[in-house]
């Protein structure tokens, strides 16, 4: 007999009374598949029987009360399945997190045998606590006008693959409020992780934001809730706090004032937070949370970033200006180390207070930050964590900023994106960390950056199972049970074959799987018999050519992509050669200031040093060496079959979608290469006596290879394929708009017109700019 067979025979399936929503919705889903189900009402008479079955969520001390009595060794999470060959049994889950990504798993076996254990019943635990979205891309952050994205399905998605806890703050408007001068980019910061000024007002400030603008914020932050309670799981936000509010504030409350949170350099005007020492601001805080808690009493989280995006906390050491605050934690004249812990102090006591409004009306709420922006304060912090104020991190042998595992392949290299396919060393030492803060009732939240845009941006769907399985066992094994998913997931209209996402959906519920199984079994359901090996095949030369990929730069490989213009900028010997009216096609969309030397110089940022001439000519001759073989093969195995594909899967099928995929990520590779050729090339040129001719004709050779990278750029655009995040709401400095093809375009005819151009960086480029007036 096979499970479907059983579930046909389900008769009746009965629910407790008070069960939360997601019962339903998992109702239904049996519902789908066996048409002649209904539903009872739970009650001591008939609850067992033949074709009776039960579908509830409870915890350890309610399982007595339904009548289910099996051995579970983890009280504190579990799934309870029985199925016999009569159609009785139950599914229960211990929380309303687990309930419906585990049926939807259960369901697909639905074709496979009925086992003894499924008779007999069976406690399945989950892999992982909490898998929470940390910056949810396409919900609540700058792709939330990715075009073709519908909200409803995007959510049903996280729920299917296994996330528990999710974002739900995000703009109703593509941008917020926040105002600038002119050339100033700043204001773009603040269409993510937006405030809770954004959504509510309290006493203290009311009126400093339309009410119109605050209401649509809080519906769409609603309707984001009313999604996620469906599929029964926990909606929390993520801020940056303690952000900077309208300078009329301060009009009216000068004395309030506190620090001064903007970046310097790319921010034209001083912005101003709130003095969270004062407790007036204090009350105003716990008064926005409570609210929030109010409206959503379910929700389950506070996710605070700082010290950035025009937020920060008061004599932090890590705010951009350095430390400052308003008057009342410090006098002046102290030296750093009691500047440092006052700092952190102040910090936990505002932590705290948005933790008590918050579990004064759920008991279960949690508020988390990161430490990055806590290495002056680090010690003081670390102590104060403790009793759900908790921490995300890539890991909690960091301090600040440093990375403290190297490249997989480059051991040299330890430029690598936190918690992505590059970050595999697990140190012992911070298993010993996270003993100490469970002991404090403080879970650590460890990075698994798996979602779109946190490595390979804009990119949207780039395969790479096997080493998907390879995070999730290493974290796993080593006592982190608590996901920070940065960037979420991938939207199902786009994304159809979502192989990595899948493989975590697995892994949640049987970590102990066969990963070579289990691709196979997964790739089957999509090809049939024909195609498997040949795509698997792919995927695993697509992985070694990740692995092959020393990382030029993590910002390029992430937000900056994007940020930077990366796929629409000419790759020209002198950039600042450019006419002006055709560098405002791409500059005036860019997330640069008039005098970032990042206009005229790929190696720098503000006053970053990205990488340098020496990384960036060793960077070429490894991808030359060690990437292109790799994808080339992936490539060539797939053109191979895909005209077949097409004539027997339809031309929407999964050979198609993964040789366009692999398609792009070979062409945003070969930029990257690029990148370092300008980088190695320009530098050289400049710096050289003997070998200027050897660096004019390398730079010449890399913009023909550029030029040809984007023609392969354009033709990926014709495939029908959605293969990177795009707006058709207008481009935006955070994302690459649907005028993308006409620009690219252009960056041909220019990288054609200058390509003799005297290679040139002028070096006084920031001094030069900034005594210019930007309009």
């Amino acid at each position: 007999m096979n499970i479907i067979d059983a579930l046909r025979k389900i008769e009746r399936i009965f629910i407790p009374d008070g069960s939360p929503e997601v019962v339903e919705t998992v109702y239904n889903e049996f519902k789908d598949i066996v048409p002649a189900i209904k539903k009872g009402p739970m009650n001591k008479n008939g609850r067992s029987g033949t074709g009776n079955f039960i579908i509830a969520v409870a915890g350890y001390e309610k399982l007595k009360k339904i009548g289910v009595r099996q051995q579970i060794k983890n009280k504190k999470k579990y799934i309870l399945l029985k199925l016999t060959g009569d159609g009785s049994g139950y599914i229960i889950s211990s929380h309303s997190y687990y309930l419906y990504s585990f049926v939807c798993n259960f369901l697909s076996t639905r074709q496979d045998k009925l086992s003894d254990e499924y008779e007999k019943g069976k406690t399945i635990t989950p892999a992982y606590d909490w898998h929470r979205t940390s910056y949810d891309f396409f919900l609540t952050q700058e792709g939330r006008i990715q075009k073709g994205l519908d909200r409803g399905n995007y959510i049903k998605e996280l729920a299917r693959l296994g996330f528990t806890h999710v974002e739900v703050n995000g703009l109703a408007f593509p941008m917020g409020l926040e105002t600038g001068p002119k050339g100033e980019t700043y204001p773009m910061f603040y269409t993510y992780c937006p405030a809770l000024d954004q959504f509510v007002y309290s006493e203290l400030n009311k009126g400093l934001y339309p009410f119109y603008y605050l209401s649509a914020n809080m519906n769409y932050l609603k309707e984001n809730v009313e999604y996620v309670s469906k599929y029964g799981l926990v909606p929390g936000m993520l801020c940056f706090e303690p952000r900077n509010v309208p300078e009329e504030f301060f009009q009216k409350y000068p004395m309030l004032r506190g620090a001064r949170v903007d970046h310097p350099f790319r921010s034209f005007k001083p912005r101003y937070n709130m003095t969270i020492t004062h407790p007036k601001v204090l009350d105003h805080y716990a008064e926005m949370v409570k609210k929030i808690m109010n409206e959503i009493p379910d929700m389950g989280f506070l996710n605070i970033w700082t010290n950035d995006s025009g937020a920060g906390f008061e004599h932090t050491k890590s705010l951009y200006v350095g430390r400052n605050g308003g008057p009342y934690l410090i006098r002046e004249w102290k030296n750093d180390d009691e500047i440092s812990k006052l700092a952190g102090e102040n910090a936990l006591r505002f932590l705290n207070v948005l933790k008590d409004a918050g579990s004064g009306i759920n008991p279960e709420f949690r508020v988390i930050t990161r430490m990055e922006s806590f290495y002056g304060e680090h010690d003081t912090i670390w102590e104060g964590l403790r009793n759900h104020v908790e921490i995300e991190t890539i890991s909690l042998v960091q301090k600040g900023w440093d990375m403290p595992y190297t490249h997989p392949a480059y051991k040299d290299i330890n430029q690598i994106n936190g918690g992505s396919v590059y970050q595999q060393q697990f140190d012992p030492e911070e298993r010993r960390k996270i003993g100490q803060l469970k002991r404090k009732n403080a879970d650590p939240h460890f990075y698994f950056a798996y979602g779109p845009n946190s490595m390979f941006a804009p990119l949207i769907g780039v395969p790479y199972p096997e080493l998907t399985y390879k995070r999730l066992k290493t974290l796993n094994e080593n006592s982190v049970d608590h996901l920070a998913h940065h960037c979420g997931t991938l939207p199902p209209d786009l994304v159809p074959f979502n192989i990595n996402h899948e493989v975590m959906r697995k892994y949640q519920y049987e970590p102990e799987l066969n990963i070579k199984k289990t691709v196979r079994e997964l790739t089957k359901k999509w090809t049939g018999e024909e195609y498997y090996k040949d795509l698997i095949k792919a995927w695993g030369l697509v992985e070694k050519a990740i692995l092959a990929f020393p990382n030029i730069t993590p910002l390029y490989s992430s937000l900056g992509f994007a940020w930077y213009r990366l796929w629409v900028r000419p790759f020209v010997p002198n950039l600042d050669a450019v006419n002006s009216d055709m560098r405002k096609l791409y500059e005036e969309q860019m997330c640069t200031t008039p005098h970032n030397p990042n206009n005229v110089d790929l190696s720098r940022d503000v006053l970053f040093y990205l990488t340098t001439p020496e990384k960036s000519a060793k960077d070429v001759l490894r991808i030359d060496k060690n990437l292109w073989k790799h994808i080339d093969n992936a490539k060539d195995i797939l053109e191979k079959i895909v005209k077949d594909a097409n004539k027997e899967l339809g031309k929407n099928n999964i050979i198609n979608d993964q040789l366009i995929r692999i398609k792009a990520l070979r062409c945003w590779f070969m930029t990257q290469r690029n990148i370092a050729a300008w980088v190695s090339g320009v530098y050289g040129y400049m710096n050289s006596k003997k070998d200027k001719n050897k660096h004019r004709n390398d730079l010449k050779k890399m913009m023909k290879m550029e030029i040809e990278n984007s023609r392969e750029v354009l033709k990926l655009f014709r495939s029908g394929i959605e293969f990177m995040a795009i707006t058709d709401q207008g481009e935006t400095p955070l994302m690459y708009g649907t005028n993308i093809t006409d620009l690219i375009k252009i960056r041909i005819k220019l990288m054609q017109k200058h390509m003799n151009d005297t290679p040139y960086i002028d070096h006084d480029y920031i001094m030069k700019k900034a005594g210019e007036p930007v309009f």
